[in-house]
């Protein structure tokens, strides 16, 4: 592989991160429970890394507005738009598989 530059690595990471924000707008059908389930993180913890991330860097960045960027709108829009409730399996499954932090 190439050797990238400090700002090629970032210009990269950061893409890859617009695409699978675009990714999880597109898939509304997909439920943050799943994501968690199958992959131990979800939207919400995506906003959570982005907000982190913003004001480790001094930029200080609400909860809300970290939700949004990663949503594409307020997030009770989103779950008024696309939020089912869970069923008993995913709720189970989610006991089992929910990260400890």
């Amino acid at each position: 592989m190439t050797e990238l530059t400090k700002e090629q690595q970032t210009e990269f990471e950061a893409a890859a991160f617009r695409r699978l924000v675009a990714h999880l707008r597109e898939r509304s059908d997909v439920q943050n429970i799943d994501l968690m389930n199958l992959a131990g993180f979800c939207r919400n913890c995506l906003s959570n890394w982005y907000r982190d991330a913003a004001n480790e860097a001094g930029v200080e960045v609400s909860k809300d507005a970290s939700r949004e960027h990663v949503y594409g709108m307020p997030y009770e829009d989103w779950k008024k738009l696309h939020q089912a409730e869970a069923s008993d399996a995913q709720k189970a499954a989610f006991e089992i598989n929910k990260p400890a932090h």
